[in-house]
């Protein structure tokens, strides 16, 4: 009888992690650290030196970028770190052979997630280090956002010593809406943040507030005070309205465009030109601006929360439907195959997809209080989620996807989900 070949799936999760290859490791952090410190200005400061700790620990970070990977590992070599990723990584040609070397440990990001779990304890009970980065996701509009559900529990399962490394500037190196490589600087800070009896004194849900408290950042508001310039190329501004999709001035969506340095609404003119170290200055003495893209991404949130109180909201778009492959990795950079099309819907009954999978009827529902918020692979241009256990990802045919971002994370707060926002966000005010 033939042997039947096995999905990529089925690979990596019959897999048993082991420690990161010590030698291979090294290399690619010191050659990383070779091209990218100079290059983007990674600065580093260590108050607690986690290389002293004899045995097992746990590092956890804000995740500014894609890019933090370099501005964590190679901040603490020789020490080898077994990393926590997106699950559907490693299904990129790109990706996929170099997580497999290093060991990385798959999660599927805002659902449960026993086999991530169990990795971690295999690592930790080898005496490794594990470094994850609880937002699951990394920054979108510049600040970082609640810990995932359920980290504070994790933290104090485990008992380690945990220590944080907070990244300052990461995102305006390398932001959401563009993919652009910005150089300018990187302020990166180890410290310790929990030792093995804190967590023991602790509860699970005062420890996921201090790791609230610990990792708390917002590039914008940072950069006002450290005053750096990055180098956008001229193209500082590229893409920001997809984020940014709201006039502050006459309230219509959709009407930003970004382009070059420049943000301007398309319906009144109201718009800035974006400087160097990311600050506005107004096109002219008419604009309305808030103070930073972080402060205008806020008050979107607050215009969407407040649109939620309508019984009757309602939001629908056509889309093309993507999932991962089952026997060959992902090319080109691509982050997942075409298998259907159809409409996503959104209201206070949840999430709904109504379409085609693989040229048959196909759908499914989500409700508000299961569906804390979305992945993003690369930018804004696209989301992901998972239902019983398949990745499904959206290409929306509008710019669209900022205030589906927000409305279905209010959605699951405003229903009752677990995955609450910070006690100090004014978002409700």
């Amino acid at each position: 009888m033939p042997k039947v070949k096995m999905t990529l799936q089925e690979q990596l999760h019959t897999r048993k992690l082991k420690k990161p290859p010590k030698l291979i490791y090294c290399i690619l952090g010191y050659v990383w650290k070779l091209l990218y410190f100079k290059k983007l200005g990674v600065h580093t400061q260590i108050k607690i030196d986690p290389r002293k700790e004899k045995g097992p620990y746990i590092v956890v970070s804000n995740h500014a970028s894609r890019l933090d990977y370099i501005y964590t590992g190679a901040v603490l070599l020789p020490d080898t770190l077994s990393y926590v990723a997106g699950y559907n990584e490693f299904f990129r040609s790109h990706l996929a052979g170099i997580f497999r070397l290093l060991q990385i440990i798959p999660k599927k990001n805002f659902t449960p997630d026993i086999y991530t779990i169990k990795e971690i304890a295999r690592i930790l009970r080898s005496g490794g280090r594990v470094i994850l980065f609880p937002e699951g996701m990394s920054s979108i509009g510049g600040g970082n956002q609640p810990s995932a559900i359920g980290s504070g529990k994790m933290l104090k399962h485990f008992g380690v010593p945990v220590y944080i490394t907070k990244i300052s500037g990461g995102y305006l190196t390398s932001t959401k809406y563009c993919l652009d490589e910005r150089p300018g600087e990187v302020h990166v800070v180890v410290d310790k943040l929990f030792t093995p009896e804190q967590l023991k004194q602790m509860s699970a849900e005062e420890i996921q507030h201090a790791l609230d408290v610990a990792i708390q950042n917002d590039d914008y508001e940072w950069n006002k005070t450290a005053k750096i310039a990055y180098d956008g190329k001229g193209r500082i501004a590229q893409q920001m309205h997809t984020l940014l999709y709201r006039c502050p001035r006459c309230k219509t969506e959709f009407s930003m465009r970004g382009e070059g340095e420049t943000i301007r609404c398309l319906a009144c003119g109201n718009g800035a030109r974006v400087n160097a170290d990311y600050s506005f200055t107004p096109l002219d003495e008419t604009c309305v601006l808030p103070e930073t893209p972080k402060a205008w991404f806020d008050e979107e949130r607050k215009h969407v929360y407040r649109a939620l109180k309508d019984p009757a909201f309602v939001l629908t778009e056509r889309v093309r439907l993507g999932m991962l492959p089952k026997y060959a990795p992902l090319k080109n950079l691509a982050t997942s195959e075409m298998v259907g099309q159809g409409e996503i819907r959104l209201d206070h009954t949840g999430f709904t997809f109504t379409g085609t999978r693989n040229s048959e009827a196909f759908s499914f529902h989500i409700e508000p209080k299961l569906l804390p918020t979305y992945g993003m692979c690369t930018d804004v241009s696209r989301v992901y989620t998972f239902y019983e256990g398949e990745f499904y990802e959206f290409y929306p045919e509008t710019e669209c996807i900022a205030k589906w971002l927000l409305a279905t994370e209010e959605l699951h707060r405003m229903h009752g989900g677990e995955w609450k926002n910070f006690p100090w966000a004014d978002t409700y005010a």
